[in-house]
């Protein structure tokens, strides 16, 4: 089980990376690629002293712990915070979709979904909780699994 200082952690991770994340967008503004807000987080998010790796290759493994391959994070902070920017209009259902599939491929609990493409600046956090008994239907059983934060300390 977690500690509440490892939970504690985790959410002044988010609150630094929303901080952080609300400053580039102010500065820059929406209509650039993806490429460059990735680049301008990770500038300022190391100059805070935090350790965050670009492009990380995380393991991908099945239900039984198999390795079945890998995938390309776009940010992984502090070896626990997998961080997928976006550079677009709205967040679509995809890109949750995608942040979901990441968390629960790689084991990784918690996981920030961040937009600067449009003219509000958007985050959104997510975490992979204790799935339950399995429920009739795909989505079900996604939906069971996972514990969408708002930014409230509670899971």
């Amino acid at each position: 089980m977690k500690t509440n200082t490892t939970k504690d952690r985790v959410f002044q991770l988010c609150d630094l990376v929303r901080e952080t994340g609300y400053a580039i967008h102010r500065y820059h503004g929406p209509g650039h690629l993806e490429k460059v807000y990735e680049a301008a987080l990770v500038h300022r998010l190391r100059k805070l002293g935090l350790k965050v790796e670009q492009q990380k290759s995380l393991t991908v493994y099945d239900e039984d712990g198999t390795i079945v391959g890998e995938y390309i994070a776009d940010l992984f902070i502090e070896d626990q915070l997998i961080v997928e920017l976006k550079a677009t209009r709205i967040f679509v259902d995809e890109h949750v979709a995608q942040l979901l599939g990441h968390l629960r491929a790689a084991r990784i609990e918690h996981g920030l979904l961040v937009n600067f493409g449009s003219a509000r600046f958007a985050i959104k956090k997510y975490a992979m909780c204790e799935p339950g008994p399995p429920r009739a239907g795909f989505l079900s059983s996604i939906f069971a699994s996972l514990c969408v934060l708002c930014g409230h300390p509670q899971c």
